[in-house]
């Protein structure tokens, strides 16, 4: 008898759950049947509004006067005044505060402060030049002393081949002041080493900072013989990474005259292009590499052609720009 009742159980057990589930469905469905009915009737009390009270209220709103919510009219004859600006306020806020007498010596301090004058040295070029003509060398940079607005210049630059006499050397010293926030203004003189004789000449030149960071100088040269130069160079800081710079350069010299002593012809003298890459990991001091390529024009090169000299030539450069 006792074997007979696990049989029964698993017989009975699926039904009584199917029983259950139809039970639970049931009421399922008895629950969703009466929800609307409530909320059809929770919905006729609101509707047992009174209705006279609500002719009361729409006749209080068709009598409220609604002029102050009428959009402003707008006169299309208006047009801005032509008012006077407020006068500039030359008092000072923190004299509100303060005793004034204190904070004018504030002010005076603050204001010498920011006029300093410092000496600084910057070798833009210092390189080896590698090319058929054979090995040499070049150079560019400037010292100065001064702050922002004025400063004492001693620039130099030139080039040449190891084992001879150098080609170019140029010393400069102007004074130099800046006339607004980008350009500055050159008033010296310029003596040349080489080529002989030497020359002196009395410069006159602007250099500064063009839209899109173009760096642009140029310069006018009047020499003690008379004859009369110009000079004009163009550059641009392209920074790669944080510590890849590439700077194209270019340069041209025109001469306005003949110069035989100096085997010069009137028109573009030289044009000179550079390409460097720059590491510039430390400022004080960045390695780089590139190319040079130098030629001579017009008159001048049928000066060197009749000399037996080269006209143009191209080198690798390896050099440093340094900054103390």
């Amino acid at each position: 008898m006792t074997r007979r009742f696990p049989i029964l159980a698993a017989l009975l057990l699926p039904g009584a759950m199917l029983a259950l589930h139809a039970q639970a469905q049931a009421q399922a469905q008895e629950t969703d049947a009466t929800a609307p009915q409530a909320e059809r009737h929770a919905g006729s009390d609101h509707g047992s509004m009174d209705h006279a009270q609500m002719d009361m209220s729409a006749g209080d709103m068709n009598g409220m006067d609604h002029a102050a919510h009428a959009m402003p009219k707008v006169n299309a004859s208006d047009e801005p005044g032509d008012a006077p600006p407020p006068p500039v306020p030359t008092d000072f806020p923190a004299d509100r505060f303060f005793p004034p007498a204190r904070m004018a010596v504030s002010r005076a301090a603050m204001v010498k402060e920011m006029t300093f004058s410092t000496f600084a040295l910057q070798v833009d070029q210092l390189e080896w030049r590698s090319g058929k003509g054979g090995d040499g060398f070049g150079w560019e940079g400037q010292a100065w002393y001064g702050g922002d607005i004025d400063r004492v210049v001693l620039a130099s630059e030139g080039e040449g081949l190891f084992g001879e006499r150098a080609e170019r050397i140029e010393l400069g010293a102007y004074w130099r002041h800046a006339l607004d926030p980008w350009f500055n203004l050159q008033l010296g003189m310029r003596q040349d080493f080489r080529p002989d004789p030497r020359r002196t000449y009395a410069l006159l030149g602007i250099e500064g900072l063009a839209p899109y960071w173009f760096e642009l100088e140029g310069q006018l040269l009047v020499s003690n013989k008379g004859d009369i130069h110009a000079r004009g160079k163009a550059g641009y800081t392209q920074r790669i990474t944080q510590s890849l710079v590439l700077e194209p350069e270019a340069e041209v010299d025109f001469a306005f005259q003949d110069v035989p002593e100096l085997n010069v012809g009137a028109g573009f003298e030289r044009l000179e292009l550079g390409l460097r890459l720059r590491y510039e990991r430390n400022r004080s001091l960045a390695p780089y590499v590139g190319v040079n390529w130098e030629r001579k024009l017009g008159g001048t090169a049928e000066f060197a052609r009749a000399a037996g000299e080269g006209v143009s030539g191209v080198s690798a450069v390896f050099g440093a720009r340094a900054m103390f």
